[in-house]
C-alpha cells in the first residue's frame, strides 16, 4: 500500500491519451456535486491579509452549526488528506491499526508507509478491540456501505477500554446527516470525525475539510499543521455557504443522482453500490467499458484492486446524462 494511488480526476492525462481538449470531456470520475452554488463575494481585505482569528472563528462556528457538533468547534484543515497524513502521529507504535476495507486507499497507504501494522477488516465485528487506531469511511467510498451510528459508537466504546481511537470519515455524509457521529464526539474523547467541504459543495479546488474531535486532539492537529493552514478566501467562502440552507443543494444532488441511476439502468449495468454522489458499477468488462467511454471523452473511475468495478460520478445536467446514455448505447450494441 506504500505506492502512489491513482485517484479520480486526471482529465488532462486522459485527453493526452485519448484525444480531445480537456474542457470538452465529461468528468464522472470524481464524487463531487457537479452543480456547485454560486460563489459568495470575497471582501478585498481577505485577499490582502493573512487569515485572521476572527475569520477562522466565524468559520468554525458556522461548521459547528452545519455539522451539528454541539460543544465541539470543528477545526478547519486544508483538505481531509492533510489530516490523513497526520494520523500516524496519533498512533501507538506498539499496536496495530485496522481499516474497514475496501475503502479510500490513502488510509492504508499512509498508515503502512509510516511503519504501522495495518489489518484490512471486512466487518466491524472483525476489528480487534486492542487496535490502537481504527478507520471507517461512512458512507464508504467506493462501495457506499453504510454503518449504523449505534454500531460505530459501540465500537468506539470497545476501543476506549484499550485506549484506542476510532476515526470516522464522513466525506460523503452531507446528504444523510442522520447517520453522522459529529454530535457524539463531545461524549467520546477517542472518536474523531472527518468532514469534507469540497464534495457536497462541489468546490474541491478550495482544499478544505474539518476535523471534529476532543479539544486536545484538535490542538495537536492544529499544531502539526502550523499557522495559517487554511487560506482566508477558503474560510470566507466556507463561512457563507455553511451558513446557508443546505436543502436546495441536497435536492439538486438527489435529482442528478436519479438521472444517473436511470441512465445506468437503461444501459443494463449492474449498480452494486454507491452514495448520493456516485454509483458503483460491477461488470466483468469494466476496464474495456472505461476505455470505451474514454474514447467518447467521458472519464469514469476504475480500480486496480477491483478490476470489475467502475465508479460513475454525477453529470451536471440532463444533456450530459444523454451524452453518457448515447456512449453506453454504443457499448451495449457491441
Amino acid at each position: 500500500m506504500s505506492g502512489r494511488i491513482v485517484h479520480g480526476g486526471g482529465i488532462g492525462a486522459a485527453a493526452a491519451l485519448y484525444g480531445g481538449h480537456p474542457g470538452d470531456w465529461l468528468d464522472l470520475s470524481t464524487g463531487l456535486n457537479p452543480c456547485p452554488p454560486a460563489l459568495p463575494a470575497i471582501p478585498d481585505r481577505i485577499w490582502h491579509r493573512l487569515p485572521e482569528q476572527d475569520l477562522l472563528s466565524e468559520t468554525r462556528h458556522a461548521a459547528r452549526t452545519f455539522y451539528g457538533s454541539g460543544d465541539i468547534l470543528p477545526l478547519a484543515v486544508p483538505g481531509t488528506q492533510s489530516v490523513i497524513q497526520l494520523l500516524p502521529r496519533l498512533a501507538d507504535r506498539g499496536r496495530r491499526a485496522a481499516i474497514l476495507s475496501p475503502t479510500y486507499g490513502e488510509y492504508g497507504r499512509v498508515l503502512t508507509s509510516s511503519g504501522l501494522a495495518v489489518d484490512a477488516v471486512a466487518t466491524l465485528d472483525d476489528v480487534d478491540p486492542r487496535s490502537g487506531q481504527v478507520v471507517v469511511v461512512n458512507p464508504n467510498n467506493p462501495t457506499g456501505r453504510l454503518q449504523a451510528p449505534g454500531n460505530l459508537l459501540s465500537l468506539a466504546d470497545r476501543l476506549a477500554g484499550q485506549g484506542g481511537f476510532l476515526v470516522v470519515d464522513e466525506a460523503f455524509g452531507d446528504c444523510t446527516p442522520e447517520t453522522s457521529l459529529a454530535g457524539a464526539v463531545a461524549t467520546r474523547p477517542n472518536l474523531i470525525v472527518f468532514r469534507s467541504f469540497g464534495k457536497f459543495f462541489g468546490l474541491a479546488g478550495l482544499r478544505l475539510g474539518f476535523v471534529i474531535a476532543a479539544d486536545d486532539i484538535l490542538e495537536r492537529f492544529a499544531d502539526w499543521l502550523g499557522p495559517w493552514a487554511v487560506s482566508g478566501p477558503a474560510l470566507s467562502v466556507a463561512t457563507d455557504l455553511l451558513s446557508a440552507e443546505p436543502q436546495p443543494l441536497r435536492r439538486i444532488i438527489s435529482e442528478r443522482r436519479a438521472g444517473l441511476g436511470r441512465v445506468l439502468a437503461d444501459a443494463g449495468l449492474n449498480v452494486e453500490g454507491g452514495t448520493s454522489l456516485f454509483a458503483l458499477v460491477a461488470d466483468p468488462c469494466a476496464a474495456e467499458l472505461h476505455a470505451h467511454l474514454c474514447r467518447a471523452h467521458i472519464l469514469t473511475r476504475k480500480f486496480d484492486y477491483a478490476p470489475t468495478w467502475l465508479r460513475f460520478g454525477l453529470a451536471p445536467d440532463a444533456a450530459s446524462d444523454e451524452r453518457l446514455a448515447a456512449a453506453l448505447a454504443t457499448w451495449s450494441a457491441r
